[in-house]
């Protein structure tokens, strides 16, 4: 047995001495398969996993993952995972489980050639010590590694019993996966948007429904992304920010976004009248005044800065880990940060969903706004019952 360290200070590792991530590269190099059991992941370990599975040209892999299905899993880390099990699938190589009858909280990694286990790596490390992170910069972790037959035949056998139908199952497979939704902060700090408790938002959601709208989001699929003949949607409403910029030299900004609501929906009774402004309280707990405008209203929009209602929706997609927000939309040729279908249809949710709830609230000059409330969750994760 090799002990084997985290490389942080003051204790950090001796020249004799190796760091658990090194050790976990070095037997995968040696590697044609590897099987993996862990508590917990990060989304940026699993993207260095996949990197690492590339680089050594894995055959086969299995990652298990312990915790979540009782705990909750974030919602970043689940889409990150459900990816990347989608292109193992795709390239025949492998998958990755969720373990269901009980809280797996092992750290295991063992190493296979030629179908025999070579190697194993057991200890306190889960899949995040793959990538440094703020969140694990001063988290000290210790493991072992084990290159004795019998050991490894012990392990493997281990490793593969959490894989059996009646202990886990196919990521993909599992639709009631508890998520826990992360915080939006591409709104915080943000002029004219005021962060509310949690309170609030329960109170909004359970006041009467005195109108409601959906609002469907119009985006293109992924293969359309390229296709501007202004009816799939690439350089308007969602995606406005692909459009031409309005200076040569400077692109339009990534959360710049337009909601344009179909005349059927804005000539029902009781659609916010033009230019007539109101509070808009989020499911996600932010409030701003917003209003709508244009020929035949079919702007829905905040007001007094175009882009708090795209950071608000498009920063709710990049939390859940479905998008980077993008620096220059014009450098951007492959627009993989425009929003697409699939984006929506894998966060669960492809309209928005506008409540008149009956409560005023004094604007700075002391009129009284109507409040809505504006949603942007999978239904079955509203809780309530609109």
């Amino acid at each position: 047995m090799k002990l084997l360290y985290s490389n942080i200070l003051p204790i950090g590792t001796e020249d004799n001495q190796q760091t658990i991530t090194d050790c976990f590269e070095e037997q995968l190099s040696k590697s044609d398969r590897i099987e993996i059991a862990v508590g917990y992941v990060s989304r940026a370990s699993l993207d260095e996993l996949d990197s690492l599975v590339e680089k050594y040209h894995i055959r086969n892999i299995c990652l298990n993952i312990g915790m979540y299905y009782i705990e909750g899993m974030p919602e970043g880390s689940y889409h990150a995972a459900l990816k990347l099990n989608k292109k193992w699938i795709a390239d025949g190589i492998g998958e990755v489980r969720i373990i269901r009858t009980f809280k797996y909280h092992g750290k295991v990694y063992c190493f296979y050639k030629s179908g025999e286990p070579f190697a194993a790596i057991m200890g306190s490390a889960n899949l995040g010590v793959l990538k440094m992170e703020a969140s694990n910069r001063r988290q000290y972790e210790l493991s072992s590694l084990t290159t004795e037959a019998d050991e490894c035949k012990e392990i493997s056998e281990h490793v593969l019993r959490l894989k059996m139908p009646n202990c886990s199952a196919n990521i993909g497979d599992i639709t009631d996966m508890p998520l826990i939704f992360e915080k939006n902060t591409a709104l915080s700090g943000i002029e004219l948007v005021t962060e509310v408790p949690p309170s609030n938002v329960e109170f909004y959601k359970r006041c009467m429904t005195y109108a409601s709208f959906l609002l469907p989001l119009k985006v293109p699929a992924y293969d359309e992304r390229h296709i501007d003949d202004k009816k799939h949607y690439t350089k308007s409403n969602v995606n406005v920010c692909y459009a031409a910029p309005r200076n040569k030299r400077k692109s339009r900004d990534w959360y710049e976004t337009q909601l344009t609501v179909a005349k059927e929906i804005t000539h029902i009774e009781g659609y916010p009248e033009k230019n007539v402004p109101f509070f808009v309280v989020t499911d996600d707990g932010y409030w701003f005044k917003a209003h709508t405008t244009s020929d035949g209203n079919k702007q829905f929009s905040a007001v007094g800065d175009e882009l708090i209602m795209g950071r608000w929706l498009k920063g709710r997609l990049a939390a859940a880990g479905l998008v980077a927000p993008v620096n220059d939309t014009q450098k951007d040729t492959d627009r993989l940060g425009m929003i697409t279908k699939e984006m929506l249809q894998e966060y669960g949710c492809e309209n928005l969903y506008l409540k008149k709830t009956g409560q005023t609230a004094l604007d700075e000059d002391g009129t009284a706004l109507d409040v809505w409330m504006l949603s942007f969750k999978p239904k079955d994760q509203e809780g309530d019952d609109e």
